[in-house]
């Protein structure tokens, strides 16, 4: 283990629960040029579009990386770093190969690597999509397990974890006090 591994924040909730902009609020109350770690898969020309109006909206001051896989295979030392989002990134994971339990082992292990990074602050946004009722579709249950797991995985080692509701942050696990160890568990 790093003497100084990374400040991890989770941020999860349903969607368009205003993840994402509280992320972003709390990446720049902490540092004037975040970075900004994209996850999404572009599939077409509209996308690209989006991609590009969220980018130019986030402003200049963000180093936008667009990272499908392997989000510890960047140099983020002593950054503040927003995920965006953990759901996308497994998808990525889950769809090469089918297999929730082989994306789980991946994912834990890069997430691992990248909590190791030193004196960085790590943003992870990510979505509860457990919450509803349970799908005929086995892939889709297979990919929600996936989901879920990861989220607890990430949230044992979270110093600090976010739940939005309808835009307000509700704070499950909060931040450690300047006397309090952030050790993992």
């Amino acid at each position: 283990m790093h003497a100084e591994m990374a400040r991890i924040i989770l941020i999860t909730g349903g969607q368009r629960s205003g993840k994402s902009e509280e992320a972003e609020r709390r990446a720049l109350a902490l540092s004037p040029t975040p970075v900004y770690i994209a996850t999404a898969h572009i599939w077409d020309d509209e996308f690209r579009r989006r991609v590009a109006l969220h980018q130019q909206r986030r402003g200049p001051q963000w180093t936008n990386i667009e990272e499908e896989r392997t989000l510890s295979s960047h140099h983020l030392e002593g950054r503040v770093v927003l995920v965006d989002c953990v759901t996308l990134w497994l998808t990525n994971l889950f769809f090469d190969t089918q297999d929730a339990e082989q994306a789980l082992a991946t994912a834990k292990a890069d997430f691992d690597r990248l909590a190791d990074t030193p004196g960085a602050t790590i943003i992870l946004v990510t979505n509860e999509i457990g919450l509803g009722g349970t799908s005929e579709n086995a892939l889709q249950r297979h990919f929600t397990d996936l989901q879920g797991w990861m989220n607890q995985h990430i949230a044992r080692r979270a110093d600090e974890v976010v739940l939005m509701v309808s835009g307000i942050p509700l704070t499950i696990k909060p931040a450690p006090t300047p006397n309090q160890s952030s050790s993992p568990q």
